[in-house]
């Protein structure tokens, strides 16, 4: 049987980069590799995509805009970037979100991979909303913390090569109220307002902690969380939590927990991540081992 072919459009930035380190040791794969000195020759990026069976497109917005147009019809796509994540032409890449979505994503050739703090996001708010716990017209606070990886080459190198004092402390960001995310926060959880979100990055690598505090039963949302999450990537901790939450704790993992805490008139809800792990390149081979026939899990950290 013959493997199929994969190709990384995009392969040099952080999402790529992950992507094609982690495709690099599947023997069930055959991935596409073009040379450095090609990777911004058009002609050259589309003949790799005319021989790939799936195209990954990591690349900034309007870049990826215009690579999908160059990709045959039949050729499966999935899209890192924000640019497709509301387009009804495409599926959003969120299995969890119910057993039909799974089966969307399955069957298409158009995938838009999430971004990251709506990730987190959308795994909170999208089952309340569905179970009609929470109504469209909710106004949502959210607070959303992330290591500084998911700034990409730019941040990570100022991070690591370049840090001031003031990078030793959390710095909120997205100080405009219209962060990137947030169209398909609104969209995918049929909400009719925009949340309200304050993204926070901090002096650690990997992992992200993304909340929001309602005033109802904290048991009884936990119970919600966990009739609803019962295969896939998200899973439900046990009600409460033993100690702090640390932001990093699942670093390195594609999975992703929600954490329930709080009393009878107040709950913290968190969902636990890798924001390149269920944030990105982890959410992005999950949603290619789907459209492949292949075992959703299959290279994936846990």
């Amino acid at each position: 049987m013959l493997k199929p072919k994969i190709y990384i459009d995009g392969q040099a930035g952080t999402t790529g980069l992950e992507i094609v380190s982690r495709l690099s040791t599947r023997e069930d794969l055959e991935l596409l590799l073009i040379p450095e000195q090609d990777r911004h020759n058009d002609q050259v990026r589309k003949q790799y995509m005319q021989q790939a069976d799936l195209v990954f497109l990591c690349l900034p917005d309007q870049a990826s805009i215009e690579a999908a147009k160059w990709i045959d019809l039949d050729t499966k796509v999935i899209d890192a970037s924000t640019a497709h994540r509301t387009d009804p032409k495409w599926v959003y890449g969120f299995p969890e979100l119910s057993i039909e979505h799974r089966q969307k994503i399955a069957q298409s050739k158009r995938v838009a991979n999430p971004g990251c703090h709506a990730t987190g996001f959308i795994s909170i708010v999208s089952p309340l909303v569905q179970k009609g716990v929470l109504s469209s017209e909710q106004i949502i606070h959210c607070t959303s913390l992330t290591g500084y990886s998911g700034g990409g080459k730019k941040m990570i190198d100022a991070y690591e090569n370049h840090k001031t004092e003031a990078m030793e402390a959390p710095q909120i960001y997205g100080l405009d109220m219209q962060h990137k995310h947030l169209k398909e926060m609104q969209s995918i959880c049929g909400l009719k307002n925009a949340p309200l979100f304050s993204p926070i990055v901090d002096d650690y690598k990997r992992g992200m902690l993304t909340c929001i505090q309602l005033p109802l039963n904290a048991k009884n949302l936990y119970s919600v969380y966990r009739d609803f999450y019962t295969n896939g990537l998200v899973h439900v901790h046990p009600f409460g939590y033993p100690a702090n939450i640390n932001a990093n704790g699942f670093s390195h993992r594609d999975d992703l927990e929600i954490i329930v805490t709080g009393n009878e008139k107040q709950a913290l809800i968190c969902a636990l991540f890798d924001n390149l792990g269920k944030g990105a390149c982890g959410a992005a081979i999950q949603n290619m081992n789907l459209m492949l026939g292949i075992k959703e899990t299959k290279g994936l950290q846990f």
